[in-house]
């Protein structure tokens, strides 16, 4: 039983980890807004066609907490992959990937400021191992840039897109108790309505590109497997082995991103790249294994990257 939550756990972060390779291949084949809509358009109507009775069951509940919903939709699903795709343009699908990474320690830092959850030295250590990680990444192995503040465009967005993703987990604290479809279906939803907004400034700049035939496989790429099938995959993996112990999976996403990101685009991996995601790994790892019994886990509880 606990191999097929495993099974399950690993297929959902592959999923996860090839959404910025997907980001990176939609290269003039489709533009990032126009990839941002499509991906949520799909999504949602997939997600109705299982949810639909629990939409209906949870009315009333998700009547009462809409705007929050909303605001799940237009952060973590809208914001997030939005400067996801639009920062591929500018930076490697590597970089993108190992700075994901950063999400884990931002949340803990969120945490710790604004409801002060109990923190441990080990913590301290992981997240710092994990910053410089992430650090030495953004600045492509040369921390003269950062202190230049001369960050590559795409690592700058990647790192908003990163922000974006902590908010919306620790918000996620104050989710209503829906059904879990309900909880995926309405946030889609709202990321696919404002990400119409973002089409229309994308077409102002004279940038937008309409799918081609290789557009649409990623489009549905990251509607059917980023989106729907991981998501459902690691609630599976939740359900048998728990919140705690599925969650360190979310440490393959940069894992399987580099990878993919290798073996798909023929990216160079370079010295820095392995450096800092054994620093990234090796501190979320630290943290997760010296914080208080009583804590929540570090690591985000349901990514939608």
């Amino acid at each position: 039983m606990q191999i097929t939550a495993y099974i399950c756990l690993v297929i959902a972060t592959l999923c996860w980890g090839g959404n910025a390779v997907a980001g990176k291949l939609a290269l003039g084949h489709v533009s990032p807004m126009m990839l941002t809509l499509l991906r949520w358009t799909l999504a949602t109507l997939l997600i109705a066609a299982v949810s639909l009775p629990y939409l209906k069951r949870d009315w009333p509940l998700v009547r009462k907490n809409l705007p929050l919903l909303f605001f799940y939709g237009i952060i973590g699903y809208t914001t997030f992959n939005a400067m996801l795709y639009s920062a591929v343009q500018y930076t490697t699908a590597i970089n993108v990937a190992i700075e994901q990474a950063g999400i884990p320690m931002l949340i803990f830092l969120l945490n710790f400021v604004f409801f002060r959850t109990s923190v441990s030295a080990a913590q301290f250590a992981g997240f710092g191992m994990t910053l410089i990680g992430v650090a030495l990444t953004a600045a492509h192995g040369d921390f003269a840039t950062l202190l230049q503040l001369s960050l590559n465009r795409g690592d700058a967005l990647m790192l908003i897109a990163v922000v974006a993703y902590s908010v919306y987990t620790i918000f996620l604290r104050w989710k209503p108790p829906v059904d879990w479809r309900t909880l995926m279906a309405i946030p889609a939803f709202a990321a696919a309505l404002t990400s119409v907004p973002l089409l229309i400034w994308e077409s102002s700049k004279g940038n937008v590109q309409v799918p081609d035939a290789n557009g649409w496989v990623i489009a549905f790429y990251t509607a059917i497997f980023a989106s729907l099938l991981a998501q459902i995959l690691y609630i599976k993996g939740v359900e048998t082995i728990g919140a705690n112990r599925a969650g360190l999976f979310i440490n393959l996403v940069p894992v399987f991103g580099t990878l993919l990101s290798v073996l798909l685009l023929a990216e160079e991996l370079q010295t820095f790249h392995m450096v800092a995601l054994a620093l990234t790994l090796g501190g979320i790892a630290i943290a997760e294994k010296g914080r208080p019994k009583d804590a929540a886990p570090t690591v985000p509880a349901s990514p939608v990257d």
